[in-house]
Parts: C-alpha cells; structure tokens; sequence
C-alpha cells in the first residue's frame, strides 16, 4: 500500500485540530468557524476600523456566505454588533461587542494552551521545526490564494 498523500494527511490533521479546537471552545459557546470569525474582526477592529463582512472574509480567508452566517449567528448572542456602513450604503460594519471581547481573550488562552499541546512532537511553538512547518504551510496558502483569484482573497505578492 502506497504512503498517504501530503494532502490526505494535510486534510486529517485539520480535521483532527479542528474537532479538538471545538471541544476546547464549546464551555464557551463557540465553534472553531466562530472562534475564527471573532478573532479576525477583534484584529481587525483594534485601529478602531469597522470592516465590512467583505473585509473580514478576505481577512479570515472564509467564504463569504459563511461569514455571513456566522456573524448572524455571532451577531444573534451579543457578540458583534452591525451598523450601516458609512461609505456603502450596501454593505454594513461589523464591530465587536463588550461580551465578544471578553470572549475572544477567553478564548484565545485555550487556543493558545491547545497550540502549545499541539506543537510538543516538534518541540514546542518556538522551535525551529515549528517554524518551518508554519513556512512550508504559508508557502501552500500562497499558492492556493494564487491559483483561486475568485476567492475573494487577494493573491500574495510574493507568488504573482
């Protein structure tokens, strides 16, 4: 029987990470897909900038008509809040509530202690086998953002 695919074994461990991470999130009422979307307009917005939910799909790298989804489904328990945007008046600006803060700083602790546990076999988050890995997948990331220019993502400079 051949090896199994980098992809295949690619696709497993993301699998595996993410049911891990919605089981460290879950006590805190939020999945992996949430915890994504909460956390990139936390980043987003710390400039004061109230993205759009085009912005933040671009910026977490989801699809659009997820992100959609999940900020109703944030919006629904007080975590993020929608405005009309000011200078579309299609679109509407997300900001993060009080509530969703204090979720995100929660949450980022176990993300943290889960990356951690995660990246022991390698040495931990600060070795250079961690480093390299972390390259390695940016370096496919690039190439994928350069291969989908439908995404909605920007494609890298770097790989033009």
């Amino acid at each position: 029987m051949p090896p199994p695919s980098v992809g295949f074994l690619v696709w497993q461990l993301s699998a595996r990470w993410r049911l891990e991470l919605d089981r460290a999130l879950a006590p805190l009422g939020l999945t992996a897909a949430q915890y994504s979307v909460l956390a990139s307009l936390h980043a987003l917005t710390t400039t004061g900038h109230a993205p759009s939910q085009r912005e933040l799909a671009d910026f977490s790298g989801l699809d659009r008509i997820h992100v959609s989804k999940l900020v109703r489904a944030l919006e629904g328990v007080g975590r993020i809040s929608r405005r009309p945007h000011p200078d579309d008046t299609r679109a509407v600006a997300l900001s993060v509530t009080d509530a969703g803060r204090e979720t995100v700083t929660s949450a980022r602790h176990l993300v943290q202690g889960l990356e951690e546990r995660r990246l022991r076999p390698l040495g931990g988050p600060t070795s250079k086998q961690s480093a390299e890995l972390a390259e390695g997948l940016h370096k496919l990331l690039r190439h994928t953002d350069t291969q989908r220019p439908q995404s909605g993502r920007p494609a890298d400079k770097e790989t033009r």
